[in-house]
């Protein structure tokens, strides 16, 4: 008898644990996220401009997209940057980041590039949570322009 309680508590839990596994929760991020880092510039008056590719199905009626862009040098700084509105329609599209030179510490050499695609969901007007959903980090050549 106490086997037959153990066996069917065992079964309900596996039950709840696959509807768990297998259930999405209402309103979650679409898998078919995705961002890549192409270039860095730095101009003669400091400003920074990272570059790159994303694409993104539309964020859940809760949320918005973003992209934060990042770019890391030794002997400089590390600077984080958002990058200009986004348009999420399953197409590839290019994205820009700017930054003036008065924030910058960054300089022609190499560079440690990170981008993130980030779902920013709201509770009323304020950010309740944001995710990565996408993510790219390369070493580049930050070039002067």
């Amino acid at each position: 008898m106490r086997s037959s309680a153990r066996r069917m508590s065992l079964a309900a839990f596996s039950a709840l644990a696959a509807t768990t596994l297998f259930t999405a929760p209402a309103g979650a991020t679409v898998f078919d996220q995705g961002i890549s880092v192409r270039d860095a510039y730095v101009a003669h008056d400091g400003a920074v401009t990272l570059s790159g590719t994303y694409h993104c199905e539309q964020a859940s009626p809760m949320g918005a997209m973003q992209i934060k862009a990042t770019v890391a040098q030794e002997g400089g700084g590390r600077l984080s940057v958002g990058a200009e509105q986004i348009v999420c329609d399953g197409q590839e599209r290019r994205w820009v980041a700017n930054a003036p030179g008065a924030y910058a510490n960054v300089h022609p050499g190499r560079a440690v590039v990170t981008a993130e695609l980030q779902e920013v969901r709201f509770s009323g007007l304020m950010p309740r949570s944001v995710t990565t959903v996408a993510q790219d980090s390369r070493n580049v050549e930050v070039h002067e322009h």
